[in-house]
């Protein structure tokens, strides 16, 4: 399955309507992974609502109060509202989202393993998967029979592989980033730049560190062979913003500076006879928009649902309500990430994405919570 954001919210909401649920991961308790660590509201509403999100303000994650959008010389700055039982928006590191999460399924009754591969699904004579290939921390090669197999592993995902899951939906215009961590930031809410070619953000984390990005098309993003990687990303910066670049020169950076040379967003068919997939593994849109952890929390809540159901209509349902979001923010980002774009034009992107998370949000206001047969803790 996974263990990281998609994977783990839906081992929980399950594990919690008293299903028997067996998580296993490649990696360790509480590893990093490439992301952008923001929380949109209706990703905070979730967290909120299942009870988690006192977990990751109890470990310092800082309170996001302000979001400020950049073109240029021109700076929007956007107070984050209260409602829905919220009052400030979160970026926390995945070191502890995930482990969070992971630790919320297990205190639910979910087993979770770590250090396990899936290899292969094995499927019955009428052609469903009846379970799942694995192989141990140690080596040892398992099978492991489920009623349903789900797929959270991420945008290159083995069970989709395994499933021949197809692409329903593709983008071709992926965005490149590098991406480091610095102390000595003013810790003053969000900041998105948007100049002409490039892109940039500013996330206060954990840790007193900000995580702070700079994208751009990754045909630029290949000149680090020539540039080196501090100075493609000092220039980027530069470029959306002086006033940036001057910060960073005074910041102290903790840890390396981190590439990713961009990958093109695909949505793939979430289900089929006795499989699943969920967050990245389903559907993986650009980064840019930073919407990749809310989405994953609002797929494995309908997608948990329809594991409760159990009824091939409840899966449709979870794939008609995944795309009627997916495909509009997948087009959306791709535009964005193409940087074919001048200031007049994102910024309506930008009105068109504020209005689309606002119907989110309102779509989850309007879901029944997932029954509960047992309690985390």
């Amino acid at each position: 399955m996974g263990a990281r954001v998609a994977g783990a919210s839906t081992a929980l909401l399950l594990a919690r309507a008293g299903l028997h649920v067996l998580v296993v991961d490649k990696g360790t308790h509480g590893s990093d992974t490439t992301s952008t660590h923001a929380l949109m509201r209706a990703g905070v509403m979730q967290l909120h609502r299942w009870g988690v999100l006192e977990r990751v303000t109890a470990a310092g994650t800082p309170a996001i109060r302000t979001t400020t959008f950049h073109y240029n010389d021109e700076a929007i700055e956007i107070p984050i509202k209260a409602s829905d039982g919220i009052d400030a928006l979160y970026a926390p590191r995945r070191t502890l989202l995930d482990a969070i999460l992971a630790d919320a399924a297990a205190e639910s009754g979910a087993h979770v393993r770590y250090g396990a591969r899936v290899t292969g699904v094995v499927r019955d004579t009428a052609g469903r998967v009846a379970a799942v290939e694995l192989l141990d921390a140690d080596g040892t090669p398992r099978r492991v029979d489920a009623g349903i197999v789900i797929g959270a592993d991420g945008v290159r995902s083995a069970t989709a592989r395994a499933v021949g899951a197809e692409p329903l939906h593709t983008g071709n215009r992926p965005s490149a980033v590098i991406y480091g961590y610095f102390h000595g930031l003013p810790d003053d809410g969000t900041h998105w730049h948007f100049g002409n070619g490039v892109a940039a953000g500013v996330i206060p984390t954990n840790d007193g560190a900000t995580c702070v990005f700079a994208s751009m098309p990754p045909q630029r993003h290949a000149q680090k062979r020539a540039t080196g990687l501090d100075a493609l990303f000092r220039r980027v910066i530069l470029e959306n913003s002086p006033r940036l670049a001057h910060g960073l020169s005074r910041a102290r950076a903790a840890g390396k500076l981190h590439p990713f040379a961009g990958e093109p967003a695909v949505l793939r068919r979430p289900w089929g006879p006795g499989w699943a997939l969920v967050g990245d593994a389903g559907c993986f849109k650009d980064p840019l928009t930073a919407h990749g952890i809310t989405d994953a929390l609002r797929d494995a809540e309908m997608l948990a649902r329809a594991v409760f159901d159990g009824s091939d209509d409840a899966f449709a349902r979870y794939q008609s309500e995944r795309d009627a979001f997916a495909v509009p923010f997948l087009d959306l980002s791709d535009e964005i990430a193409s940087f074919e774009w001048d200031i007049e034009r994102v910024q309506g992107l930008h009105r068109t994405l504020s209005k689309m998370m606002n119907a989110e949000c309102d779509a989850l206001r309007a879901i029944e919570p997932m029954p509960i047969a047992r309690a985390a803790g």
